[in-house]
């Protein structure tokens, strides 16, 4: 999946990547039931048209049982904003999340340089986070993250190229077990998707969504 800022996997193709496909196809096979469901719920979860959403390999040794999503907003044959979601599981539970579910993500997009040197970017930013949470209904638990702004100027054969800045949302956070000690993990997807669009300039997928602050002066989308 091409993204607005390169890609946020390389994946090396061929045989060897069949390989790990097969391999996480029988670790999800003999994952605990609650882990599974959770995995079932973001795989048939419904998501607007402009996000496409898809498997990358998740990150090695964060915990037991893990699956990630890799998603962009795409307008056409263009990206608009682009990220990463992964599902943690530890069935013992974990003293720093307060649970045995994490979901930990990362999103970005490219801005316009004078809105990213607002001062109130990253908070502005954190609360599209929590607002697409809140806005869902969700509860969740022990949040962290950061908010990293940075910019990209050009000399000499590159002078001709503009001045480039980026927004990078960095997060965590413990969703909150149901029936079963499985979380709602399509909703929490949704609500990613949501922050997703707002990060893309997106207008609100609907009047529920109307009070989240959207972003003004987003820089062009990149070509894919």
């Amino acid at each position: 999946m091409a993204a607005a800022q390169g890609r946020l996997s390389d994946g090396a193709g061929g045989m060897d990547e069949a390989k790990d496909t097969e391999k996480d196809r029988r670790e999800a096979d003999t994952a605990p039931l609650p882990f599974r469901a959770a995995v079932d719920a973001l795989r048939s979860a419904r998501l607007r048209p402009q996000i496409e959403v898809e498997p990358t390999r998740p990150p090695g040794r964060l915990a037991p049982h893990t699956y990630a999503l890799e998603a962009a907003v795409v307008d056409g044959d263009q990206d608009l904003a682009d990220g990463r979601l992964v599902l943690l599981h530890d069935p013992a539970g974990h003293d720093a999340w307060q649970g045995t579910f994490r979901l930990v993500t990362l999103v970005r997009a490219e801005l316009e340089p004078e809105m990213a040197a607002d001062p109130l970017l990253p908070e502005v930013c954190w609360s599209w986070l929590t607002g697409a949470l809140q806005t869902r209904g969700l509860t969740y638990g022990e949040p962290s993250g950061t908010v990293t702004r940075a910019s990209s100027h050009y000399f000499g054969g590159l002078s001709t190229r503009p001045a480039a800045s980026q927004i990078e949302i960095r997060a965590s956070w413990t969703p909150r077990e149901g029936l079963g000690g499985v979380p709602d993990t399509a909703a929490h997807l949704a609500s990613w998707c949501d922050l997703l669009a707002q990060v893309a300039g997106l207008p609100p997928a609907g009047p529920g969504d109307a009070s989240v602050v959207t972003l003004p002066q987003r820089r062009g989308p990149q070509s894919r």
